[in-house]
């Protein structure tokens, strides 16, 4: 569970954090972002992933190749499905963020799954 839940989350977000839910595919605000920025946890605003590093790997959530620093997320084991899957989750507040996956692009190899829900994308200033 989290340290600390964000009040000004919504069910949703909640049910993903902290319930280890999912967001329809395809369905989040995310999923095949064209903007730059760096997207931050819902909950504690961790910083987590950079836009320079999604792709469209066309699984329905939206895809990154790496973290923006090792430490922004943890890895735990999850068989809930009856698979063998890695979760992540963010390295600040511990919260569900989705799964990572060894079949993305070079040079990582690594497709981190994520739910749109849980991110807040912070827009370079201009």
């Amino acid at each position: 569970m989290a340290k600390q839940i964000n009040p000004n989350l919504n069910e949703e977000q909640k049910k993903i954090l902290f319930e280890h839910g999912t967001e329809v595919p395809f369905s989040g605000e995310f999923y095949l972002n064209r903007e730059e920025g760096i997207f931050h946890c819902a909950n504690c605003d961790n910083s987590l992933f950079r836009s320079k590093e999604q792709f469209d790997s066309g699984c329905g959530w939206p895809s990154f190749t790496d973290p923006i620093i090792k430490e922004a997320v943890i890895y735990r084991e999850d068989d809930s499905l009856g698979v063998l899957r890695t979760e992540v989750l963010c390295g600040k507040c511990g919260a569900h963020l989705g799964h990572v996956f060894p079949d993305g692009p070079a040079p990582t190899h690594q497709r981190f799954c994520i739910n749109s829900a849980v991110l807040n994308l912070e827009k370079p200033e201009k």
